[in-house]
């Protein structure tokens, strides 16, 4: 196998070469080919992303002598938050007696204190005796006072008024309100901590999954159609991510691998006509088991050419849960980002809730950025979490300032922990379906670690018609709410849905990879109130079903059934197609579906000889099984997946594909480090 090099990564290179037991984060997020390493944050500060020169060389660093790296740096830096990372190594390295610094990295540590030499200065200043208290930094002064917006949700008022929810301080900068009188004010925070950053194994942890039971092989003489809505969700790849950067393998149900294959963009056909997306179909060889055959089904949304103006409504979890750096502090950024890309002819407002739920900022027009930032910004945590009141306020806002000819949609950001209120399962089911057959859809933003509940907030966005993403660094909320921003906010088809027959005269037994939370009954498919998945503008989707072709003694365990008393069997079918594709869709505000069908045939296809976007879509579904210790995975193995995916890689100009490789790397080291350890005490036993 032509083997990977990781040389190619530069700074990631050295952070591999890392022990293990370290577990310490590599920047998987970033390849190198990624171009822009500056962003605008909040008030258009300039924040440094991680592939910033002088944020791989404090990473550096720090992992060469100190065997540990600041999350704060995986997750993008303003310059004060760089200079005060760059404060706390040279403290740390003028306590190291048994290290000194080679005269390279001397030369580099002096270059960065000149650069920044500005922000350093104001970090010694805040870190005077006279200024400090119980040794740590003070925070910014918090605004004070209840805005009349929180008494009680209002009509909004005009846009004079919503500026009055604002004060200048004696500089003439505007101060945004605070968010619900309910919470106390939080206590200085530390900086953070590696126990913050992941919660190693017999530590404290409630993360919440919900468990998968992996497809099954069906027989088609028994079950001839396969029925399910597609999904556009991305956040089991990021959480993966996630768990590989700490150091640490996913538990095996939070490995969802429609959402690990649909991470990626594929070069589907471009839709033509009135139709809102285009289908691709595809054969080959499965290359985890070269007796069996892999279908590839690829959808691609239609690119819109007049956005439509946008209603959006932010509500942000800022209970005493998000008080980290991966939490609250990663929403205000990420949520910035999308700000800077509003059009004048939109509009945005803010809801919180802690103990209770809060208006903090009134519907705002895209061209008051400034205004909607500085509410974002000036928000901090504490208190409980009544979920269901903030979501149902978020609604009630969106509703209020419904545009008939546009984009209505709410946007949570939280990392999923609802322990106070409102919040069963049926009954946000209940208020989020009523809500989205009213026109306004739900985005959920995933955040954090240690109380992550990646099952409720999986629930709410595919009830809310909307889609669900895992935001784990700056870089990621780039590429949900920047990149992908079309896609994410602008839906051009809504309930699709899949089915398809398989033809017992050419098709054994077929199992579907993936989707397991997304199977329909198959009277479903023709069920128009049955709700389904939504494609969004310019957004591929991608399904594969592996296939044991008819007469093929297969190593794989067949469903054994008794033959059936009453029934008789039909002749099979002459047709050479292996199967027969149905799509239904209906238009965003449609209430009838319309239908596509189409045959695939098989046309004796090896998976040397099969396009890049099979063969991607094959290796990361390899991964993810592989990863699960999927039942299976056949003679998958790390080193397969990383073959197949560098012949597939293609152009990547956003490095996505680059960084995929990197991250079965990673992962390949953390397994083996794990069987190195199994091993012995498996030796020991009785």
């Amino acid at each position: 196998m032509k083997q990977f090099n990781w040389q190619r990564s530069g700074a990631l290179s050295a952070a591999l070469l890392m022990t293990m037991s370290a577990c310490q984060p590599l920047n998987i997020a970033q390849a190198k080919s990624q171009p822009q390493t500056r962003i605008k944050g909040c008030n258009a500060e300039s924040l440094l992303l991680p592939a910033h020169k002088d944020v791989e060389a404090l990473r550096n660093l720090y992992e060469q002598y100190l065997g540990r790296t600041p999350v704060e740096i995986e997750l993008g830096l303003s310059r004060a938050e760089f200079a005060q990372s760059l404060a706390q190594l040279t403290r740390s390295l003028e306590r190291l007696q048994d290290k000194s610094l080679s005269s390279v990295d001397a030369a580099l540590l002096k270059r960065l204190q000149q650069d920044y030499a500005t922000e350093l200065s104001q970090v010694r200043q805040r870190r005077k005796p006279s200024n400090r208290r119980f040794g740590i930094s003070p925070r910014r002064p918090r605004p004070t006072g209840l805005p009349p917006a929180l008494t009680k949700a209002q009509p909004a008022p005009a846009e004079t008024a919503a500026q009055s929810q604002f004060s200048r301080d004696q500089s003439g900068r505007m101060k945004s309100v605070a968010p619900p009188a309910s919470l106390a004010p939080p206590a200085p925070e530390p900086r953070f901590q590696d126990k913050d950053r992941r919660h190693l194994p017999g530590t404290f942890n409630t993360e919440d999954y919900k468990r998968i039971n992996e497809n099954p092989f069906f027989l088609p003489q028994r079950t001839p159609l396969s029925t399910f809505s597609i999904d556009v969700d991305t956040a089991s790849y990021s959480n993966v991510r996630r768990f590989i950067r700490q150091g640490q393998l996913p538990p095996k149900d939070a490995v969802r691998l429609e959402e690990l294959i649909n991470y990626f963009d594929y070069d589907y056909a471009t839709p033509k006509g009135e139709q809102p997306f285009s289908v691709s179909t595809e054969v080959a060889t499965a290359p985890w088991n070269s007796q069996h055959k892999l279908v590839h089904i690829g959808l691609k949304g239609k690119e819109l050419e007049k956005e439509q103006p946008s209603n959006l409504v932010f509500l942000i979890d800022v209970s005493g849960s998000m008080k980290r750096p991966n939490k609250l502090a990663l929403v205000k950024k990420s949520l910035c980002l999308l700000v800077h890309q509003l059009k004048p002819e939109d509009r945005v407002s803010l809801v919180v809730y802690a103990g209770r739920a809060g208006i903090v900022l009134p519907s705002t027009p895209g061209t008051q950025k400034a205004t909607i930032m500085n509410a974002i910004d000036r928000l901090e945590a504490g208190g409980s979490t009544a979920g269901a009141a903030g979501i149902k306020m978020a609604y009630d806002m969106a509703e209020r300032h419904f545009l008939k000819n546009g984009n209505n949609r709410v946007i949570l950001a939280t990392d999923g922990d609802f322990n106070v209120g409102q919040s069963s399962d049926a009954e946000l089911e209940r208020l989020i379906e009523q809500k989205r057959d009213r026109g306004v859809f739900l985005t959920v933003l995933g955040y954090g670690t240690g109380n992550y509940k990646d099952n409720k907030m999986e629930l709410l966005a595919n009830k809310g018609n909307g889609n669900y993403a895992y935001i784990d660094t700056l870089l990621e909320a780039q590429k949900v709410l920047v990149n992908d921003l079309r896609g994410t906010l602008f839906t051009i088809a809504k309930d699709v849905k899949i089915q398809v027959e398989f033809n017992p005269g050419k098709v054994q037994a077929y199992r579907l990879i993936g989707y397991e939370n997304r199977l329909l009954r198959d009277q479903d498919f023709n069920d128009d109130r049955k709700d389904a998945g939504e494609i969004g503008s310019g957004h591929t989707i991608t399904a594969l079903y592996e296939v044991i072709p008819t007469g093929v003694k297969s190593d794989v365990e067949l469903p054994d059934i008794d033959p059936l008393k009453f029934q008789k069997p039909t002749a099979s079918s002459n047709s050479s197609d292996l199967m027969n594709l149905k799509l239904r869709y209906k238009q965003p505000t449609g209430s009838k579906s319309q239908l596509i069908s189409t045959a695939i045939a098989d046309k004796n296809r090896s998976i040397q000889s099969a396009t890049d976007n099979l063969k991607f879509s094959a290796a990361v579904a390899m991964y993810g099984m592989v990863l699960r210790d999927s039942d299976y995975k056949g003679k998958a193995t790390f080193n397969q997946v990383l073959d197949l995916a560098d012949q597939a890689k293609g152009k990547d100009p956003q490095g996505y594909r680059m960084a995929f490789m990197q991250l079965v790397e990673r992962s390949q080291t953390l397994q083996q480090a794990k069987a190195r350890t199994e091993k012995p005490k498996a030796q020991l036993s009785p």
